[in-house]
């Protein structure tokens, strides 16, 4: 991994303060060499607390939510006991709070598997703008509209 950027930078965000994690699938078809580069940056930034950066490596929203519930009933946790804390609990990083902004980019109007559980209730700003072109300025923007928007997570607007 020390030939990837995150291998490069690695030292950097350490430095930085920024706790890197990974959210995704560590099965099978991800080599050892990757695990343990990943589990390394881990652990090297585990403790930091200035920013947070999750890596969706191996990431499919539907595939995080099978393995919650794959996970629930192998501790045998019994159906009338599941709701959605426990649900949440069992996600790939439970302790990442839910976004309270999606950007997605290139003119999609589709969230392409990301984040099913943990965007329900952010609210979404699409743009035409390609990703390897998005710019500060596209980010001023979003927020801005994200700025005007009153947010009721899924409840009724005050009349």
């Amino acid at each position: 991994m020390s030939d990837t950027i995150l291998g490069k930078r690695r030292e950097e965000l350490h430095e930085r303060g920024v706790r890197v994690t990974f959210a995704g699938r560590r099965d099978w078809r991800v080599p050892k060499r990757v695990l343990r580069a990943m589990d390394e940056v881990a652990e090297l930034t585990r403790d930091n607390r200035r920013m947070a950066f999750c890596i969706a490596f191996n990431y499919g929203g539907r595939a995080e939510i099978v393995d919650a519930v794959r996970a629930l009933v192998a501790a045998g946790i019994p159906a009338d006991r599941i709701d959605e804390k426990v649900i949440a609990a069992h996600l790939y990083q439970p302790k990442m709070p839910d976004p309270d902004l999606l950007i997605r980019t290139s003119g999609e109007f589709r969230l392409s598997n990301f984040w099913l559980w943990e965007v329900s209730y952010s609210e979404l700003v699409f743009t035409d703008t390609l990703w390897p072109d998005f710019r500060r300025e596209h980010l001023f923007d979003a927020v801005r509209e994200y700025q005007r928007r009153d947010r009721r997570f899924g409840g009724v607007a005050p009349r």
